[in-house]
């Protein structure tokens, strides 16, 4: 056993221990007090396809939207860093479920934005409730986020799939109505966007013949596109999207429905990323409805030049699009209402006009529904096209009030 001694050594040994404590003492002490000192992150998740067939549609495009955002906005949010999470629900509701509510109760975060597809959005939708967060949906496209389903903590952007239905369903069916057969994903997506596109025809005057479900991820459409040729319907409509719309419309021409058959297709969750993967020989003339267009204004090619430099070989979609005016117009809200709170900032972004490079003056309404316009567009010709991204027309601009249900309609009770 070691001696410290005896008298001044003593003494001398038990200063120097006494100063080597009471120095790290100190230093834990200031390290406390900095990590006291230090703004809790202000952090926002980012759900989305990052490896499945929504892909393109989300996920990374989706992250890139908000990233810009965050920085347009100035990084800062009520004095604290926003930092930006980000996760792959892999279209499955449970994931996005665990991943939400990991964000919520170990991170922190004041908020979600994307959500993917409409089957896994409801179940983000479901931990944001239950957690007191703000739910931006961005992607979903079925109405009963604004409809049975609102919530004062969320909001809906860019589309659904009322809006598409009414868009490009009476679009095509104007003037000669014709009959109609579906080849719909077997989602919550898909069953509403065949469900409003069949009242879309048949409100213009038009026969729905059939429909046939597709699992979602199918890489093989023959079956259920013989069986929309031997329906001898006018019009078949895709209600799939992202790399299902891709297979589906590629295999229809390898099967001749459109240039021997005399059948048109409506790819009704068409986007302009989608046509750049299937090909302007393929997809020539396919009319789609979206409330965002890379070459539709100046201000739109823009903002698509700061998204192509970080995500090449890719153009956005309105997806994209609105997932940055969404995070850049819940950041805004946050600021004007000084806090955090996801009741009072809903209602403070219900209160303020939507205005960015996308966007002037839209109205959010009391359900959550974004009264954005949308816009029909046309795909070209190979000969039209000036380079690889030039893809699409706008062939008609419709106002929000001609495609989205009325507030009556949606039957949201925050409404009455």
């Amino acid at each position: 056993m070691r001696w410290w001694g005896t008298g001044p050594a003593l003494v001398r040994g038990l200063a120097g221990v006494a100063y080597a404590v009471a120095v790290s003492a100190s230093g834990l002490w200031g390290l406390a007090v900095a990590l006291a000192e230090a703004p809790r992150p202000f952090v926002i998740g980012v759900s989305g396809d990052f490896s499945g067939p929504y892909i393109d549609v989300s996920g990374p495009g989706q992250l890139i939207s908000a990233q810009l955002a965050v920085e347009d906005f100035g990084g800062k949010v009520l004095g604290r860093p926003i930092v930006l999470r980000s996760a792959d629900d892999q279209n499955r509701p449970d994931i996005a479920s665990a991943n939400a509510r990991r964000w919520f109760d170990v991170d922190g975060a004041e908020a979600v934005v994307g959500g993917g597809n409409s089957t896994t959005a409801f179940a983000v939708l479901t931990a944001a409730r239950q957690a007191g967060r703000t739910f931006l949906v961005v992607g979903a496209g079925n109405p009963d986020f604004s409809g049975k389903e609102c919530s004062p903590i969320s909001t809906q952007w860019a589309y659904d799939t009322h809006a598409q239905a009414a868009a490009t369903g009476a679009y095509l069916s104007r003037g000669a109505a014709g009959s109609w057969f579906f080849i719909t994903a077997d989602y919550a997506f898909g069953h509403a966007l065949e469900r409003d596109t069949g009242r879309a025809v048949t409100a213009a005057g038009g026969r729905v013949l059939g429909s046939v479900r597709a699992p979602l991820g199918t890489s093989d459409f023959s079956s259920f596109l013989l069986q929309a040729q031997g329906s001898r319907a006018s019009v078949i409509g895709l209600a799939v999207a992202g790399q299902d719309l891709i297979n589906a419309i590629k295999q229809a021409g390898e099967f001749g429905l459109v240039s021997t058959g005399g059948q048109r297709l409506a790819g009704l969750s068409l986007m302009s990323n989608d046509i750049v993967g299937i090909g302007l020989s393929s997809a020539e003339g396919l009319v789609a409805s979206e409330s965002f267009y890379w070459d539709r204004t100046e201000e739109t090619r823009a903002w698509t030049r700061r998204f192509h430099a970080r995500l090449k070989d890719r153009i956005p979609n309105m997806v994209h699009a609105a997932t940055y005016s969404a995070v850049l117009h819940y950041l805004r809200a946050v600021e004007a209402a000084g806090t955090a709170d996801a009741r009072i900032v809903n209602a403070r972004m219900r209160d303020m006009p939507v205005n960015d490079f996308n966007n002037q003056n839209v109205r959010i309404r009391r359900d959550g529904r974004v009264l954005n316009p949308m816009y029909i567009l046309r795909v070209k010709a190979p000969a039209a096209s000036k380079d690889r991204f030039d893809v699409q027309e706008v062939v008609a601009t419709l106002p929000a009030e001609q495609v989205f249900r009325s507030a009556e309609e949606a039957g949201c009770r925050l409404a009455e």
